[in-house]
């Protein structure tokens, strides 16, 4: 049974929505949570497609609180490597991944925060990096990694050079978010706002029918670091994000302070942390094992 509206009809014997209401949607999220077990953003994904249902269908407004039994969402820990698993995985990838998986290590980056880098959001001078319009669409200011600051000028010289013929050739344009394209006619083609990882190839944008330099796509930086675990025989579910949380845990063992951390990762609340120091701790909360003091 489907958990969208059509699950909902055939749970309750295909009845028409509009003969039900409250008690017939509370039952329903109910029965997914507690029968068929399923996940909270699957039950929430339910509980949206009523909603949408009801009010744009139907248009009968649900102003009452649903009070179902809510799916858990399960908590599970952070995959974290250790320094030498790090150095391992990167060491098995070799030219631009390699420098984007440093990036995501050295400087705490998400996978998609790290392809949407812009030239002018890299500051040498302060060894800083602005990450713009980040996750809660805030901007945050993290590390520039001192290893890093000559690999990053060599490849930027690269991306100048393309995109220099891009503008021989009549093209050179890049997106601009939020209508900064119409406030600044000409930026587009502007050095400092192209994409620090540039795509291979141009592609028409559907929406404006321009011509465009778009950022690389992330896949192929999940798939080269996929086979990058594989080949260190690193024995852990090891992903693109796997960076990210390493960088946190790394710190906060070096002695940096968790709000420092937290900044620089771009968390609004303390607790987000939580789940590192649960990593930091030894294994069984910290607590000796009688077989080991035999």
């Amino acid at each position: 049974m489907s958990p969208g509206s059509d699950g909902y009809i055939l749970f309750h014997n295909k009845r028409h929505p509009q003969e039900m209401g409250h008690a017939e949607i509370e039952a329903f999220l109910t029965y997914l949570a507690v029968e068929r077990k399923v996940s909270a953003s699957t039950q929430n994904q339910a509980f949206s497609a009523l909603l949408l249902l009801y009010r744009d269908v139907l248009n009968k407004d649900l102003d009452f609180p649903i009070d179902s039994v809510r799916a858990k969402r399960p908590k599970r820990l952070p995959t974290v490597l250790t320094k030498e698993e790090v150095s391992k995985i990167i060491g098995c990838l070799s030219g631009l991944p390699q420098l984007m998986a440093k990036l995501l290590y050295g400087s705490g980056l998400r996978l998609m925060e790290c392809v949407r880098l812009r030239v002018k959001d890299i500051d040498f001078a302060q060894h800083q990096i602005i990450v713009r319009d980040g996750k809660g669409m805030e901007d945050r200011v993290t590390m520039l990694p001192a290893s890093l600051v000559l690999p990053l000028k060599e490849h930027l010289q690269r991306v100048k050079r393309l995109h220099e013929k891009d503008l021989a050739r009549g093209y050179g344009s890049v997106y601009l978010p939020f209508a900064l394209e119409r406030k600044y006619p000409n930026a587009n083609r502007e050095w400092i706002w192209q994409y620090v990882f540039p795509a291979a190839r141009l592609a028409k944008d559907t929406r404006s029918g321009i011509v465009r330099r778009w950022h690389m796509s992330d896949r192929s930086l999940q798939k080269a670091v996929k086979i990058a675990a594989r080949l260190a025989r690193i024995n852990k579910h090891v992903g693109y994000h796997t960076f990210r949380h390493s960088f946190a845990t790394h710190l906060l063992q070096n002695g940096y302070d968790i709000r420092t951390v937290q900044e620089l990762l771009g968390h609004k609340d303390v607790k987000a942390m939580m789940i590192y120091t649960h990593v930091l701790s030894r294994g069984g909360l910290a607590v000796r094992s009688p077989i080991d003091v035999l």
